[in-house]
């Protein structure tokens, strides 16, 4: 195990060089030009190039990035064009935000997968099949940004239930009764698609699980059937349930994007999304990394959490 986690933590480096080179790459050869959008359209051609020199846009390509990556391997992620401040400590004030809502969106979307697809499995064909089949479809359809403004619309501005933007109350002392009530719509929102893809994966997962001659076995000794369905068979279809859990996992990361777009989230994914239309190179290059470094990590715990789950599995 040691051997194999020690593998997999040497691995973790080529993944992120791959991920900061194309970072890098499309931020640079994209139109625009932080300096003009800095110092508007008014500015001189010799304020530009002193600006230009000054942020070091001047140099080839490559002597950026060996800068740059110079200055990361040394926990340095580079200073805000935008901000003037840290882009590391930017990214962290805001990663907990989006760790709030990652984290909430993926407990709605396992508990909620795995509830419906037991439930489907139990009772194949019936009503509450069906209506799970069409839901998952309807859900998996649905764009994240347009489910957002529908559910915003609805519980925000119609029915005045829920607020519409933000994660605290911009008047109030805040609490975590204020943080649940900002973070249902975005939450459900996160959710909708991956809650989908995981009922049906349980679902056809535990339907080839209850076929098994131990179930049947588990039946004819007389035990109840609800330890039967969770005790002898959610346990043995957990390991694929967790496979398709990690990679939601990076999906609901990448997701969260457009979701603290929508409704004003400030995580790290609105964060980006300035620095994209700031042209801030370094602070939308700093939050690309600490994404990519989650999601490895995240699908580093799922390989490890596959020998709990079954004994049987042996790393070398």
């Amino acid at each position: 195990m040691r051997s194999y986690l020690a593998r997999r933590l040497l691995l973790l480096v080529p993944v992120l060089v791959g991920v900061s080179v194309v970072v890098f790459l499309v931020l640079h050869l994209s139109p625009g030009d932080p300096a003009e959008i800095m110092l508007g359209s008014q500015a001189t051609q010799e304020d530009l190039a002193r600006l230009r020199r000054e942020l070091g846009l001047t140099e080839p390509l490559h002597v950026q990035y060996v800068h740059w990556v110079a200055h990361v391997a040394r926990g340095d992620l580079g200073r805000s064009i935008w901000m003037k401040r840290p882009v590391l400590d930017e990214v962290l004030n805001r990663y907990k935000a989006t760790l709030v809502l990652t984290a909430s969106g993926l407990l709605l979307s396992t508990v909620g997968g795995i509830i419906l697809g037991v439930a489907s499995a139990v009772r194949p064909h019936s009503f509450l099949d069906r209506m799970s089949a069409v839901t998952s479809l309807f859900g998996a359809s649905m764009p994240v940004f347009w489910l957002g403004i529908v559910l915003m619309v609805v519980f925000s501005l119609w029915l005045g239930w829920l607020p519409a933007s933000g994660m605290w109350a911009p008047y109030g002392e805040g609490g975590l009764r204020d943080l649940l009530a900002h973070l249902v719509l975005p939450a459900v929102t996160l959710a909708a698609a991956s809650l989908t893809i995981i009922a049906r994966l349980t679902r056809s997962t535990m339907l080839e699980i209850l076929s098994q001659d131990y179930i049947r076995t588990a039946r004819a000794k007389g035990l109840v059937e609800q330890r039967v369905v969770f005790r002898h068979g959610l346990k043995n279809a957990l390991v694929p349930i967790v496979t398709v859990v990690g990679v939601q996992a990076g999906y609901l990361l990448g997701g969260a994007v457009l979701t603290e777009t929508v409704f004003a989230w400030p995580g790290v994914g609105l964060l980006m999304v300035q620095g994209i239309l700031a042209r801030d190179f370094p602070l939308v290059q700093g939050c690309v990394l600490v994404i990519a470094l989650t999601f490895v990590l995240i699908n580093l715990a799922v390989d490890l959490l596959y020998a709990w789950l079954d004994p049987r599995i042996q790393y070398e």
